[in-house]
């Protein structure tokens, strides 16, 4: 896949481009109590189970071809609701994990704090991989790249396809796609649950653009909500 413009003022493409939308995966008590999950196979709560049963009907309205998920337990329990919606069945990655936070997993950050005040201190400096065991961006892209690249390549022109993962990867991933300088994704809030990201190609294997972000579908609500502001 080629991120390069089609030369300017030049004949428009032949096929229509495709679209990735790139969908975080619904709430956990972990993400209620504020704990680290990284690669813990940590299940939907009950919020997470009625934010994936509200989202994966308008997401089945866009006409998906494919379906992609991370081989974590709340990816593959938020995407089990779009496979219903949808009749599709969804190929499991693991490129498509969130980070490893090492050993900031299970923590809550006063339990770092406490625990590990020195990998705290440098955590919140940015500094994550001072955290023994966690990944950092550079290789969290190593693998999500190549892994977002096969799915958008599993598309054919003017296909829409639906990749469930996480919020940290995510965020790392997209400004990776979109070619902006590293550590850009510093500048975008979160992905909250059961939120997405839609990318777009300009013209079949033109460059990407971002059309949506931290866009949702609220339990009882049939139309997406975009809860950040426009970028």
């Amino acid at each position: 896949m080629t991120n390069e413009l089609h030369a300017a003022g030049g004949a428009p493409p032949d096929e229509p481009g495709r679209r990735l939308l790139l969908l975080r995966h619904g709430r956990t008590a972990w993400n209620a109590q504020g704990r680290a999950q990284g690669h813990a196979d940590v299940p939907l709560d009950e919020v997470g189970h009625e934010q994936a049963a509200a989202v994966a009907p308008y997401l089945a309205s866009l006409g998906p071809a494919a379906l992609w998920t991370s081989d974590l337990a709340r990816a593959r329990e938020t995407c089990a609701y779009v496979e219903r919606a949808t009749g599709l069945r969804a190929t499991a990655d693991a490129r498509l994990r969130e980070f490893d936070v090492g050993l900031r997993q299970g923590l809550t950050i006063a339990e770092l704090e406490e625990s590990e005040p020195e990998a705290h201190a440098a955590w919140l400096r940015g500094h994550h991989t001072a955290v023994p065991g966690a990944e950092d961006d550079a290789a969290v892209r190593t693998r999500m790249l190549p892994g977002l690249r096969s799915c958008m390549e599993g598309l054919r022109a003017g296909e829409t396809g639906v990749v469930v993962t996480h919020g940290a990867c995510l965020k790392v991933a997209v400004v990776a796609l979109l070619g902006w300088p590293d550590g850009l994704d510093t500048t975008l809030r979160g992905v909250d649950n059961c939120a997405w990201v839609t990318l777009e190609e300009l013209g079949f294997r033109g460059r990407l653009r971002m059309a949506g972000y931290n866009e949702s579908v609220r339990p009882g609500h049939d139309a997406p909500a975009r809860l950040a502001d426009e970028i």
